[in-house]
């Protein structure tokens, strides 16, 4: 005989982080105020405003990339190799030893489950630093030519899912090439950059090394546009990826571009049903679908749909849709009130052009941004919720009969950024993983990542890798150059 209860409240507190009522920008090692129009970052999870945050001009992008063109070329540039490592390695330890505060402050801010923060992105920041701080010193053994040199200045434009993990993803390469940064997090999450900042300061990093300006698109757009940027690096949507490769077209800037995805994960009949169930809960859920390679298109072999789907309804009916800073949480806030009205509006028109829409029984806030985690079932690829990237806890399914009808169905998409297969033949795995077009294919699990596997997509989800040995060479250059 099994007992129902009820989970009790298990609030972090949030006493841990210090918010100060306004930011400047991080530039040459100080912090200073913007020029720009100051804007206000709420908490998606009560729509409180958090503080007040300064908005970089041209001009004050110009003093930043200014900073990192002395830093790198009186500093950061000519320093031994192991040194620049030795500063990566202070910058690990630093996040580890605060990382309760930057997980609070985390979610706080972006308003993902705490125990997302604190168990994933933090972690996982950590770790980019120490794997690059080893890199520091190898770079020559890399297989990248025989005596590989920094870009230089890198502009660097990060989206709000994953604050300071992209952060991470982004610098700790930057900085262990020899290069030097000018980064611009996302309007609605900046607090984690500028605490990332303080890191900076405390690890005695030298000025200009890392300047981080905020703002909206207009800030972004002048770091991708500065004539004195040697690579760029973005994540965030396709349109914008877009209008950025227009922009450092005919130029001699580097760019790597991670962009849109919607992931097919495939299960096919032989395949162990709870354990595909919670891969697919983890593939979809996880920070609230706002993930570029969530799979948001899950391919069931017809003979198990009623029951892949009767079993996944019953896991979804299960998750806790509230509290970010509760510990109990599954599913927190919808980033922003912008975010919100997409995935309203595109889940309304898979409605409308015939899916089957399934929600669980749930009680959201009364304030704040929320959305319920959302099944689509009588899903055809022509659906608008098959084909488009909705960035929400919202799956849609489809089904397939053979092998080649879920390898056409998983690559009929203009995003090829990640796919996942679940099945108990080895073979089978190797053989479909082969054909799939997508940079990265998990097996019987998803949404699993590691500083030493390199990621990126095909088509529309752009081009680079982030990670591993792959993820060095777009911020190094050969002897021959």
């Amino acid at each position: 005989m099994t007992s129902l209860f009820e989970y009790a409240p298990a609030p972090e507190s949030r006493s841990i982080v210090d918010i100060a009522p306004s930011y400047g920008l991080f530039i040459d090692g100080e912090f200073v105020d913007g020029t720009g129009e100051p804007f206000k970052t709420v908490n998606p999870a009560t729509e409180e405003v958090l503080t007040e945050v300064s908005a970089a001009s041209e001009a004050d992008v110009d003093r930043a990339v200014r900073a990192a063109r002395r830093a790198f070329e009186k500093t950061w540039g000519p320093m031994r190799p192991a040194d620049r490592g030795k500063y990566l390695f202070r910058i690990a330890r630093l996040l580890q030893e605060r990382a309760r505060e930057f997980a609070v402050l985390e979610s706080l801010d972006n308003g993902k489950p705490i125990r997302e923060s604190r168990d994933v992105d933090i972690p996982l920041a950590a770790a980019h630093f120490f794997y690059h701080a080893g890199w520091a010193d190898k770079l020559e053994h890399a297989g990248l030519g025989p005596a590989p040199k920094p870009l230089g200045v890198a502009g660097q434009v990060i989206p709000w899912n994953f604050p300071l993990l992209m952060l991470a993803w982004k610098v700790a390469p930057a900085l262990a090439t020899g290069n030097t940064v000018v980064l611009k997090p996302a309007e609605t999450t900046p607090l984690t950059a500028l605490l990332f900042a303080e890191v900076c300061r405390q690890a005695d990093l030298p000025p200009g090394v890392v300047n981080i300006v905020t703002g909206a698109g207009g800030t972004g757009r002048a770091v991708v546009e500065h004539d004195d940027v040697d690579k760029v690096a973005f994540t965030g949507s396709t349109e914008v990826g877009r209008s950025i490769a227009r922009a450092v077209a005919g130029t001699r800037k580097k760019l790597t571009l991670e962009l849109g995805g919607k992931a097919a994960n495939i299960v096919f009949d032989d395949a162990p049903i709870d354990q595909a169930v919670e891969g697919i809960v983890q593939g979809i859920f996880f920070n609230q679908g706002h993930v570029c390679c969530a799979g948001s298109r899950l391919l069931v072999q017809e003979s198990i749909h009623d029951e892949v789907i009767a079993s996944l309804q019953r896991r979804i009916g299960t998750l806790r849709v509230g509290d970010p800073l509760d510990k109990n949480t599954d599913i927190g806030a919808i980033n922003s009130a912008e975010q919100l009205a997409r995935i309203r509006e595109l889940s309304d028109i898979g409605e409308a052009e015939g899916a089957q829409r399934w929600q669980p029984a749930c009680e959201l806030p009364d304030r704040g941004y929320w959305f319920p985690p959302t099944v689509f079932t009588d899903v055809s690829p022509a659906h608008r919720i098959a084909r488009d990237e909705v960035f929400g806890p919202v799956l849609s399914v489809l089904t397939f009969r053979t092998p080649d009808e879920a390898v056409a169905k998983a690559n009929n998409s203009t995003y090829g950024l990640s796919a996942g297969i679940w099945s108990e033949k080895g073979s089978r795995i190797l053989k479909i993983a082969d054909q799939l077009r997508a940079g990265v294919v998990w097996a019987n699990t998803f949404n699993k990542f590691d500083p030493t596997s390199p990621f990126g997509g095909y088509k529309q989800s752009g081009y680079g890798r982030e990670g591993g040995r792959h993820g060095l060479a777009a911020y190094l250059k050969g002897a021959d150059q």
